[in-house]
């Protein structure tokens, strides 16, 4: 079963598909990465002009239709990727090096698509689509939104955002009650020693061995310090240092990233990090500094909201996740969820060949956009019910 207005914006979601397509594929072409993506915000608001549109964060924008006071606010990203595009497509990517390889076109696709099947229809309480700058990066662009004002000010009491995912099967919606997507920290390490020749490492001290010790002590610490029903991540992306195979240098530093969700277990981590790399450098006879840098909450999804949602996805004869996709990825989307209920819906495109978020050849279909589409409609129509009931 479905309510009238769901029936009345996917019978028009249906009807505006194939512009929405058009859509996606022009804003897929002509890519920006976060902080300049002003062309894609002005090439959306004008294909949406009908709507009064407002500056946002920057290179962001938001809008209202329905009535006053309460609303749904609705995201979607306007950031690529500095990824080189490799899916052959006629509409490729024309700006070297940077892709929409996360999704984004479709999310922003979609959500033009609900908002062209709800012009002229009453709706229930406000809806306010929030375009949204600079996700890929840190510090994000959904903080910058709430910090606005915007959720206060519009009285957006539910955010839904919805996110295509090759990890979940094709043609499945999943969202789940809780968290669904790990907290995010990134940290820096610095070890310093004494540099000199190679062939006398007795009269220098090796920040690179020393350092080899840090890696391999920190990246053991979930084991031996968080409880293992917790999903926990340590990572090093990056070490440098050295000049040359005969030369001890002076310094050497690696870079790397956390994904906790729990706030307690984050906390430990920092803590155990710093302590085990001062520990080991001074072992050695290096001095070490530790930097971290604060990324963002874990995304909850509002429990009431998932429920709803899922009832409603069900009787609009969608498949829903019998277990709901959970990872240690990350998204800004969950700064919203600290000043509003919020809820993330992952909208499967797996297929089995491999292709992830971030790869130059993900290519979502023109299924996932209808599917993410008629999720951004259920989502609004579940959190307009969940509001005036």
């Amino acid at each position: 079963m479905t309510s009238p207005l769901l029936t009345a914006l996917l019978g028009g979601l249906e009807r505006v598909l194939p512009d929405a397509a058009v859509l996606r594929r022009a804003i897929h072409a002509d890519p920006y990465l976060s902080g300049a993506e002003g062309p894609t915000r002005d090439r959306f608001t004008a294909e949406a002009g009908w709507l009064d549109w407002r500056p946002l964060a920057g290179t962001g924008a938001w809008a209202r239709t329905g009535p006053g006071g309460p609303a749904v606010g609705l995201r979607a990203e306007l950031d690529a990727l500095p990824v080189p595009e490799a899916t052959g497509v006629e509409w490729a990517s024309r700006n070297p090096g940077v892709m929409h390889a996360c999704g984004h076109d479709i999310h922003l696709a979609a959500l033009w698509a609900v908002l062209s099947a709800a012009r002229g229809l009453e709706l229930p309480v406000g809806l306010v689509p929030i375009l949204q700058p600079r996700e890929e990066v840190t510090p994000p662009g959904a903080r910058d939104v709430v910090a606005s004002g915007l959720i206060d000010d519009e009285q957006i009491e539910a955010v839904v955002g919805v996110h295509v995912q090759p990890q979940v099967a094709r043609g499945v919606v999943s969202t789940g009650v809780g968290a669904v997507n790990a907290a995010y920290d990134s940290f820096e390490i610095e070890v310093r020693g004494r540099p000199g020749h190679g062939a006398y490492p007795h009269v220098a001290v090796d920040p690179i061995t020393t350092l080899a010790q840090v890696v391999s002590a920190v990246a053991a610490l979930p084991a031996s310090l968080i409880d293992p029903t917790h999903p926990t991540v340590v990572s090093f992306g990056q070490i440098s240092g050295g000049t040359a195979p005969n030369i001890i240098t002076d310094v050497a530093t690696a870079t790397g990233t956390i994904r906790t969700f729990s706030e307690r277990d984050r906390a430990r981590l920092h803590d155990a990090i710093t302590r085990t790399v001062d520990g080991i450098a001074a072992g050695r006879g290096a001095v070490a500094a530790t930097r971290f840098i604060a990324g963002g909450p874990a995304l909850v999804n509002d429990p009431g909201l998932a429920k709803r949602l899922d009832t409603m996805l069900a009787g609009m004869g969608l498949t829903v996740a019998e277990t709901p996709f959970r990872s240690c990825g990350s998204d800004d989307f969950a700064e919203y969820g600290t000043v509003s209920a919020s809820l993330m819906a992952f909208v499967g495109t797996g297929g089995g060949e491999g292709i992830g978020l971030h790869h130059g050849a993900f290519l979502p279909d023109r299924e996932a956009l209808r599917l993410a589409a008629q999720t951004y409609a259920a989502g609004y129509v579940a959190a307009a019910a969940c509001l005036v009931d």
